[in-house]
C-alpha cells in the first residue's frame, strides 16, 4: 500500500472538445456556432423589438445545431450542441411569442 501514501500524479485540467486525441475543426466549428446563435438568440429578448433577431438566430441556431447533433464525435462536442439548442429553442419559442419573424 506504499502508493496511498504518494500523491497521485494529476493531469493539468485542459478545456477542449477532442477528448478522442483527434482533430475535428468542423464539429467543433458546428458546435460553437450552435451555441453562438442560440446565445444571440436569447440574449435579443432582452431589448425592445429584439423578437426578429431572436426568431431567426434561434431557427439558425436550431438548425445547426440538429446538424451539428447529427454529425458530432465526442461527448463534449454533444454536451456544447445541446446547450445551444436549448436556448436557440427557447429564443425562438419566445421571439415568435413576442412578434415573430417581421418587425
Amino acid at each position: 500500500m506504499p502508493h496511498f501514501l504518494q500523491p497521485a500524479q494529476t493531469e493539468r485540467f485542459r478545456l477542449t472538445l477532442n477528448t478522442d486525441g483527434r482533430r475535428h475543426p468542423v464539429e467543433n466549428t458546428l458546435a460553437v456556432a450552435a451555441v453562438v446563435c442560440g446565445l444571440v438568440a436569447f440574449a435579443s429578448l432582452f431589448f425592445p423589438g429584439g423578437h426578429v433577431v431572436a426568431s431567426w438566430a434561434g431557427t439558425l441556431g436550431l438548425g445547426i445545431g440538429f446538424y451539428s447533433q447529427y454529425v458530432s464525435v465526442t461527448t463534449p462536442q454533444r454536451s456544447l450542441n445541446i446547450v445551444g439548442m436549448v436556448s436557440a429553442f427557447v429564443g425562438v419559442a419566445l421571439g415568435i411569442a413576442g412578434g415573430g419573424y417581421l418587425p
